[in-house]
């Protein structure tokens, strides 16, 4: 006779829908189902979680895996690894790999290239392009698919789409939640001289400034007001967009990133120097504390760690010929969990920012918050381990991190898929295994 349970999470406070609760949960079938007392039950294997606080498995809902065509900086394999080291079960990847991922065809190839090499769970972005527009509509709702993203200002990769014409026709057909990376590219090319004049990237927060992120995300977001379409305005960065956003919560959504919540100009340019380089910018202090204050009031619906590795040798090239971008999806959680132990946001707020907001914000089916039914995701963390970020823990093939000696209060210290625990202690466990994600629409 089988036993009632495959696994028992003994002890655990856990971060649920009705608050942080102490509980003990039960699964079955890679699935949450039992909450409660659960005091005599019988399982396969038993966990005793005591001292130790369980979020919601973490989705990152913002990583470039750099595969196809990338594959010297980061691939699926290495990425996911980082990311089930750093606490997170699922992620959402993005289009601008070689070749872009524009059709099915390219969709269906990062799925076949997932399968058996992904430690977790995944979906990955079609990029919008004017070629792709009449069929995006059907696109976007193909298996494993995580919608569409649209690149308003050219940032890495080839895929950009800034005319009002083409986007217009791509608001008009679909009906999911498209994310955007609003910059706009009249400006970028207006400015770009600034950067090319000043030679460092302290010039980057000048050349790509606040007024050419606003300037796309009204366009965007009147645009999308029009036409009735959701959109998801990707790590946004200023003051001045979240005034604006904080005005048309109805179709626009929110996120912003770890990395803007913890650095800021021109401290990090002089330290890191372009391993601080990132599009959009960081920027300075007042911005970061508009962030905050955008998280505190409810405009910020999601984190995404923008995870979007180069090697140290590409990040040398002198600025602004230096590539934008770096490695974030295992430091993700162990930011957030620090700026938590601050008194920065809450356990509760955290949970929704990164697994109940993406699941609800993209139509996640089984994912994002700990409740019977559910899928059996968790991340599990020491709120009181005091840890140093250090380039030799980072699992992503860049083997480094602008974090690279922060000490941080938190830490995941286990991380469960769908009731398997692939990693603990800083160690993968098993065969990876992660499977394509699953959207409501």
């Amino acid at each position: 006779m089988s036993l009632p349970y495959d696994l028992i999470l003994r002890h655990a406070m856990a971060v649920t829908p009705a608050g942080v609760v102490r509980t003990e949960i039960g699964i079955r079938d890679g699935r949450i189902a039992a909450l409660g007392d659960l005091f005599g039950a019988q399982a396969v294997e038993e966990i005793d979680l005591h001292g130790l606080t369980l979020l919601p498995g973490v989705i990152d809902s913002h990583v470039h895996f750099r595969e196809p065509g990338a594959e010297a900086k980061e691939d699926l394999a290495t990425g996911s690894a980082a990311a089930a080291l750093g606490g997170v079960t699922a992620v959402f990847e993005m289009p601008n790999t070689k070749p872009p991922t524009t059709n099915p065809e390219a969709l269906a190839d990062k799925l076949a290239r997932a399968a058996g090499r992904c430690w977790v769970d995944h979906a990955f972005f079609l990029g919008a392009t004017a070629e792709g527009l009449p069929h995006l509509a059907a696109w976007e709702r193909l298996p494993g698919c995580a919608g569409i993203k649209l690149f308003m200002g050219s940032s890495t990769g080839t895929l950009l789409l800034e005319d009002d014409v083409g986007l217009k026709t791509l608001l008009a057909a679909g009906t999911r939640r498209i994310a955007a990376h609003c910059e706009d590219e009249t400006r970028l090319k207006q400015r770009r001289p600034l950067a090319e004049a000043e030679g460092h990237p302290r010039a980057h927060p000048v050349w790509r400034d606040a007024e050419a992120a606003l300037i796309a995300t009204r366009r965007l977001v009147g645009l999308a007001e029009q036409a009735r379409r959701r959109v998801h305005i990707l790590h946004a960065t200023s003051a001045e967009e979240m005034a604006f956003l904080a005005e048309h919560k109805d179709w626009a959504s929110v996120e912003v990133t770890p990395q803007h919540l913890t650095l800021a100009a021109p401290e990090c340019y002089e330290r890191l120097g372009t391993l601080a380089q990132m599009n959009p910018p960081i920027r300075d202090a007042r911005a970061r504390e508009a962030l905050w204050a955008a998280i505190a009031n409810g405009v910020v619906d999601t984190l995404g760690s923008d995870h979007a590795p180069h090697l140290r040798t590409e990040k040398g090239q002198g600025y602004p010929a230096s590539p934008s971008g770096m490695p974030g999806v295992q430091t993700l959680v162990p930011l957030m969990l620090d700026h938590v132990a601050e008194g920065r946001l809450g356990l509760e707020r955290l949970a929704d920012l990164t697994s109940a907001g993406p699941a609800r914000l993209f139509g996640l089916i089984g994912k994002g918050r700990i409740a019977v039914g559910y899928d059996a995701d968790f991340t599990v963390v020491d709120l009181k381990a005091a840890r140093t970020i250090g380039n030799d823990q980072i699992a992503s093939r860049c083997g480094w991190t602008p974090f690279d000696g922060k000490r941080v209060k938190g830490w995941p210290v286990a991380t469960l898929l769908r009731g398997r625990v692939i990693m603990r202690e800083g160690e993968l466990i098993g065969a990876p295994e992660g499977q394509p994600l699953r959207f409501a629409d």
